[in-house]
């Protein structure tokens, strides 16, 4: 495998700016401030110690500013309780001040999954394509050489660098501000001689809470479904991928690698994962792999290329 490259993201001065430029406050503002500020019932000495003991570059990633850290139930809105329950399932150093926007708290990938598709993915660099509050980015720390995580959010990719450097493994992602889509076109078109993406991982957006009802217009009924059996919900269309179809998606993607690991619904078209592949690769097969917590089914991941099981040869 080869040698891990400096981190040359430069979300540091990003989130410097961020803080330095952030209008004034108003009442509200300030109470989240400061209960963020005292999320951890520290005392400033204290609070000074658990920074230290993160390393030197902590103040410069730290963006407990930007949103809560949510100690207990009464702290946490109506519509994220259940999100808040599953917590130490998104990542289990929650405690450790680990950060989440409003989206991340419904589209993070909880940590044991993230870790099985890292196991599964591993390899020298690998392209994180919506990497969110950083969970999957993370996961990929610990089996790839080099991880680029993308995000077109300035807050979720400072999020993500800090979760990073909670879990220690900031050093090895490069985080970088910008849409996948132009992206993926710049890299395409790149001079040769540049450093290959062995890996793509796609976990776009799935349209939110309601996904499992796409083309149902009761959406606050969706949101309580989550959790429930796909079976009796309509199928996932890859047409409902964002920002665009979720074939598009995929096939701008093999232009960069064939190793493609697509993240979706549990409830997605199998026929239409399966069409993906009809035209371009004949002879390739994918694998579609459930992703269960416990007894519920939370997700499907589907390897192409030689990530798919018995096509190593294709890596």
């Amino acid at each position: 495998m080869g040698k891990r490259t400096k981190n040359l993201s430069g979300l540091s001065r990003f989130a410097k700016q961020a803080f330095q430029q952030s209008p004034a406050p108003d009442s509200s503002s300030k109470a989240i401030a400061e209960s963020s500020a005292n999320q951890h019932g520290e005392t400033p000495t204290e609070k000074s110690l658990r920074h230290e003991s993160l390393g030197s570059s902590w103040h410069a990633h730290d963006a407990t500013r930007l949103v809560p850290h949510y100690k207990t139930a009464s702290e946490v809105p109506e519509h994220l309780q259940k999100y808040f329950s599953q917590r130490k399932r998104y990542f289990t150093l929650y405690d450790e001040g680990c950060l989440l926007d409003e989206e991340g708290w419904y589209s993070v990938t909880p940590e044991l999954i993230a870790t099985q598709i890292a196991e599964r993915c591993r390899c020298d660099t690998i392209l994180d394509a919506f990497c969110g509050v950083g969970g999957n980015a993370i996961a990929f720390a610990k089996t790839c050489e080099h991880v680029i995580a993308l995000d077109i959010s300035p807050v979720r990719l400072a999020l993500a660098k800090h979760n990073a450097v909670i879990y220690g493994v900031a050093d090895r992602i490069e985080f970088i501000l910008g849409d996948y889509i132009s992206f993926a076109q710049a890299y395409i078109s790149r001079s040769p001689g540049k450093r290959p993406i062995d890996v793509v991982f796609l976990s776009p957006p799935w349209g939110g809470p309601g996904y499992l009802l796409q083309g149902n217009n009761d959406v606050e009924l969706a949101s309580e479904q989550t959790d429930a059996s796909p079976e009796g919900h309509p199928e996932f269309s890859l047409a409902n991928i964002k920002p665009i179809h979720g074939a598009d998606l995929f096939h701008l993607s093999r232009k960069i690698t064939h190793n493609v690991a697509y993240f979706l619904p549990r409830n997605a078209s199998l026929e239409e994962i399966s069409a993906l592949l009809t035209e371009s690769a004949p002879v390739e097969r994918v694998e579609v792999e459930e992703e269960w917590m416990g007894t519920k089914l939370k997700a499907l991941t589907c390897y192409f290329g030689g990530l798919a099981y018995g096509q190593q040869q294709l890596f």
